[in-house]
């Protein structure tokens, strides 16, 4: 029993002395993460890319925010396949969003882009069709967060 509290101990110990800091510890890049101001353009995939950076940064709604990330989202949608009757069997949709990260105290803006491909099955009923269609929104939209939020990690950890 005390050989291995005397374990916990030192590896406790040893691990302090590396100087590693988890992630979302506080002097790390986590912290500034939950405190960067989202704003989208005012549409469906827009208030989805929001919701999904939000939920991704863990933004504190209650901290006043340190920075502010603007995006501007592009969408294309291509038919792929054809049936008989010449109508499109699955959709490709690309998004590509262009973000800018700017310091809320001043300073140079840091900016980059990303793109994300998923796809869908067309349905014949127009509510499974809407409801498709969404759902490949959402996909892009979380992908698109997820990749946002990497970047963003890089950029402030320089």
């Amino acid at each position: 029993m005390r050989v291995a509290a005397a374990l916990a101990v030192l590896a406790s110990l040893a691990l302090s002395a590396c100087g590693f800091t988890p992630l979302y510890a506080g002097p790390a890049v986590g912290s500034s993460l939950r405190r960067i101001a989202v704003t989208t353009q005012d549409d469906r995939l827009g208030y989805r890319l929001r919701e999904q950076l939000e939920d991704a940064l863990a933004w504190d709604r209650a901290a006043t925010p340190l920075y502010r990330l603007t995006t501007q989202v592009e969408q294309k949608r291509r038919p792929l396949g054809r049936r008989i009757d010449d109508t499109a069997t699955r959709y490709e949709l690309t998004v590509k969003a262009t973000w800018t990260l700017t310091p809320a105290a001043g300073g140079a803006p840091v900016t980059g882009t990303e793109t994300v491909t998923t796809t869908y099955a067309a349905a014949d009923q127009p509510y499974a069709a809407i409801a498709a269609q969404q759902d490949g929104e959402e996909r892009a939209a979380s992908e698109l967060a997820r990749l946002i939020r990497l970047d963003l990690m890089q950029a402030l950890s320089k």
